[in-house]
């Protein structure tokens, strides 16, 4: 008998509660043995943190599936590939591996689920119908669950951030999952979002510890199974599409990352302060503000992935309802409104015209040089002048 949505609220409450008892101990042996983030230029944390949290994640995981998933098949190589990331993940947040090490032990880790049938062999385009992938459907799983696992970790910088974002991402694979007839799938995304609620117990701002690499990877080889798993596997017309709307947020916090370190010739591993939380912090907004704007984000991009399942905007033969494809349009272009407007605020597409149409609107008498002198230096600032004078205002009024 397949597992129950009962099953996945007690998979969730198992978890988390395992997780929130766990994570003191990974914290005095993160201590112990020296596993430590120490405060540098390119974080946001302003003391010494423990970064062994994802052991603890890992065991609100294990015992989750122990009580609620079948473990003989490809639900235990998933298993068996979380241990290996955090193991190696863990490793990296001690010694700190070399990115070669690292991407060779997320290639490995990934290969154990997949090559247990944790692939996708093939999908279902719009008007193209099946697409087969053949042999390809191996190498392609892999590059895909290592790039969510990089995705994951490069949005890993701010407390949080990353598993409140993998929790949200979760609960939705949850309910797609559930209606695609995924049912240990479903179970397993609520055993992810379990241990991620249950670490933000102890990893909200102010943090008391990091879920480090070991976590990070973790928790991006999971979600990536799970959406191989939950929605790739099926024949749904929409299945490609879900995962990338509900981890949008990251995957678009990387590419902008990468494309920005690409345009300037640094290493796509060498960590920088260009991250959307980076920006966030340099115009002014606190910890929380951050995390939480970045929340509502994903919620909302989550939410847009759950009505693309459920709203009946087409019929079995592709044809579209007017008034539900209406509804859907709308939807869509409330999530493109939002996203660009906050992609617009932290200025990632840095574009020149409109912040001088916005600069002429607060200084009409400005200058062409005074014009261009300041615009480039908000650019590369990401300071904005309303901001900064409401947080210097703010600091003024509380020391009076």
């Amino acid at each position: 008998m397949p597992p129950s949505s009962w099953d996945a609220v007690a998979a969730v409450a198992v978890a988390a509660l395992v997780v929130v008892c766990l994570t003191p101990i990974t914290k005095r042996l993160a201590h112990r043995i020296g596993a430590v983030d120490e405060p540098r230029a390119r974080g946001l944390s302003d003391r010494p943190m423990p970064r062994l949290g994802g052991v603890a994640i890992f065991g609100g995981v294990l015992a989750g599936a122990l009580a609620f998933l079948p473990l003989d098949g490809r639900f235990g190589a998933i298993l068996m590939g979380a241990a290996v990331i955090t193991v190696i993940g863990a490793l990296d947040d001690v010694f700190e591996l070399s990115a070669p090490v690292k991407l060779a032990g997320q290639i490995t880790a990934a290969l154990i689920p997949v090559l247990d049938g944790v692939a996708v062999e093939s999908f279902t385009l719009p008007l193209m119908g099946r697409v087969e992938l053949g042999d390809l459907g191996i190498p392609l799983t892999v590059a895909g669950i290592v790039l969510i696992m990089n995705v994951v970790n490069f949005s890993d910088g701010i407390d949080g951030l990353a598993a409140g974002v993998c929790a949200i991402a979760a609960a939705a694979f949850v309910v797609i999952a559930f209606d695609l007839e995924r049912a240990n799938a479903a179970v397993l995304s609520a055993i992810i979002a379990g241990a991620a609620a249950g670490f933000l117990v102890h990893n909200f701002h102010p943090a008391t510890v990091f879920m480090g690499d070991c976590g990070s990877n973790l928790l991006g080889l999971l979600l990536a199974c799970v959406a191989v798993e939950g929605t790739l596997k099926t024949q749904s017309l929409i299945a490609l599409v879900l995962p990338l709307v509900v981890l949008a947020v990251p995957f678009l916090d990387t590419t902008f990352v990468v494309l920005k370190r690409l345009k300037y010739r640094k290493p796509v591993y060498r960590a920088d302060r260009e991250h959307f939380h980076h920006r966030m912090d340099r115009i002014g907004f606190s910890t929380r503000r951050t995390v939480l704007y970045l929340y509502a984000w994903t919620l909302m991009l989550a939410g847009l992935a759950i009505a693309l399942r459920f709203v009946p905007y087409s019929d079995d033969s592709g044809r579209l309802n007017a008034g539900w494809a209406s509804v859907m349009g709308l939807l869509g272009v409330l999530a493109l409104i939002a996203s660009v407007y906050l992609v617009y605020v932290l200025e990632i597409l840095k574009f020149k015209r409109l912040d001088t149409i916005r600069l002429r609107r607060v200084k009409p008498d400005a200058s062409e040089e005074e014009i261009d002198t300041d615009v480039a230096q908000r650019l590369n600032t990401g300071e904005f002048d309303a901001v900064r004078h409401e947080t210097e205002e703010f600091e003024r009024l509380s020391s009076s």
